[in-house]
């Protein structure tokens, strides 16, 4: 594990339910261990039960499942994980999303067909003639029950025959957002990868 995380190094964990998504800061690297000190109060972390640990490298994003041996305020002290995943070596994991979505500015109304997210941002098609110096909103539906709401703000666009092609990034109000869409993502990226 040592290779894999160290010192210092900014670590996400999510338990069962997301909603109680954390962050932290490895404190500590033993052979069967590590301990990390959370940013809140860890809700819905219970010992023993597996959680999903997300963190950047410098081989990309590392993903793997483990528990809580020790529980002690803010600080855990988590299993080494049996097994580990490089998702992608972006810095967030990007996955195939086709929805049509609109986006809207003030009274600027704009259909599109998206091609991918991740929880950096997106890429998708449009019919319509865009401003790029404007930020947009947008409604992401991820299933059923949960969508999310973030801001779009276009960095590249590329005229096609059919249309335009942009990608850019989001902006969030809050982090429970992009932890929604870095969970989101993850999973769409195993379940792909496992078909």
């Amino acid at each position: 594990m040592r290779e894999l995380v160290e010192k210092n190094q900014k670590i996400t964990m999510v338990p069962f339910d997301f909603k109680n998504a954390n962050k932290g800061v490895i404190t500590e690297v033993n052979p069967d261990s590590f301990m990390i000190e959370l940013d809140y109060d860890p809700v819905g972390v219970l010992k023993s039960n597996y959680c999903e640990f997300y963190t950047t490298t410098s081989n990309g994003l590392l993903y793997f499942d483990s528990y809580a041996k020790e529980i002690n305020g803010k600080t855990l002290k988590i299993a080494s994980p049996a097994k580990h995943k490089f998702l992608q070596r972006r810095r967030f994991t990007r996955v195939k999303y086709m929805h049509e979505l609109t986006m809207t500015s003030g009274e600027i109304s704009h259909k599109i067909l998206t091609l991918d997210i991740s929880a950096g941002g997106m890429k998708f098609k449009t019919k319509e003639n865009f401003d790029i110096e404007l930020e947009y909103n947008i409604t992401l539906p991820l299933s059923d029950e949960i969508s999310v709401e973030c801001t779009f703000c276009p960095i590249r666009i590329e005229k096609g025959k059919d249309g335009y092609t942009l990608s850019g990034e989001f902006k969030y109000s809050d982090n429970m957002k992009k932890m929604t869409l870095i969970q989101y993502c993850s999973k769409r990226s195993l379940e792909i990868a496992n078909k």
